[in-house]
């Protein structure tokens, strides 16, 4: 019977430790996890106007514009390595990228956030859908966990439903309609002929992005190193805008501690500058003729 007690006592005692401290207004203080073990966040307000970034480059609306979406931002850092954060190196990237083509001329470009800000998955897909972006590019760094640190190189991917591969899937799971149509408005119609139109309209997006994909390995071959396997698909939630050529850029493994710094190098910013741009120059004058000053 009195081992029963003692292991009573056992499971009771913390609880009435714990009770006794809250009475009192007392606390414990965490040391272990270095951080406060509460998070708080704040949210977006629902049903908020999302407010649109200003758009650079030529005056003229017929020149074709590109968003550039820098991933994660805020209190969400990404992937993280050694001294870097994803949220920090997409940044870095994107507005290398943004000063390059404006310094080029030719095309309208805007960015999702300029700043250290969070937008939720669905706030970047709808600033492109809602500023009529002809391209939308979103930046991120990979991780490959501590187990593969010597993993490295960029990647590209598309939307899929399918995943191209495991590693494509764990992407997706980790980084995780419409009332007009590549301008037809889609009120008023059957849910069956909507389905159809979205249907037809996400079959020609995603071959435009796979080609825009194509370009930016083919450009890039010279000054960024790539995975093996630089070409890839998954179902990514901030590539699914149905009537926007969409594609998502891992610019290396931030788990590598060379890619990382590369990355965020000013020599690693500019080769990826000029390599981006040239992939996006060329794609729109293949598809409209317009990125030519």
């Amino acid at each position: 019977m009195a081992w029963r007690f003692q292991l009573l006592l056992l499971f009771l005692a913390p609880a009435a430790i714990l009770a006794g401290l809250y009475a009192l207004g007392l606390t414990l203080s965490v040391p272990y996890l270095g951080r406060s073990y509460v998070i708080r966040i704040e949210l977006p307000d629902a049903g908020r106007q999302i407010g649109l970034p200003a758009i650079e480059g030529p005056q003229d609306a017929r020149r074709p514009l590109v968003v550039i979406d820098a991933g994660h931002g805020g209190h969400d850092p990404g992937a993280t390595g050694e001294g870097f954060e994803e949220k920090r190196l997409a940044l870095g990237l994107a507005l290398a990228l943004r000063d390059r083509i404006v310094e080029r001329g030719g095309i309208r470009v805007a960015l999702t956030r300029s700043d250290d800000t969070f937008l939720v998955l669905q706030e970047r897909v709808e600033i492109a859908r809602r500023l009529g972006a002809d391209l939308f590019l979103s930046i991120h760094a990979d991780s490959a966990g501590d187990e593969q640190a010597g993993v490295h190189g960029a990647s590209v991917y598309t939307l899929s439903e399918k995943a191209s591969d495991e590693a494509a899937a764990r992407l997706a799971a980790r980084e995780n309609a419409a009332d007009r149509i590549n301008g037809v408005p889609l009120a008023g119609q059957s849910d069956m002929v909507n389905a159809i139109l979205v249907d037809l309209s996400q079959r020609r997006t995603q071959e435009q992005s796979a080609q825009f994909a194509d370009l930016v390995v083919r450009e890039g071959g010279g000054e960024i190193v790539f995975h093996p396997h630089p070409r890839r698909s998954a179902a990514l939630a901030v590539l699914r805008a149905p009537d926007v050529p969409s594609a998502l850029f891992e610019a290396g493994f931030i788990t590598n501690p060379e890619d990382a710094k590369w990355l965020a190098s000013p020599e690693g910013k500019t080769a990826f500058a000029d390599a981006m741009e040239r992939a996006i120059r060329i794609y729109f004058a293949r598809n409209s003729g317009a990125a030519t000053p």
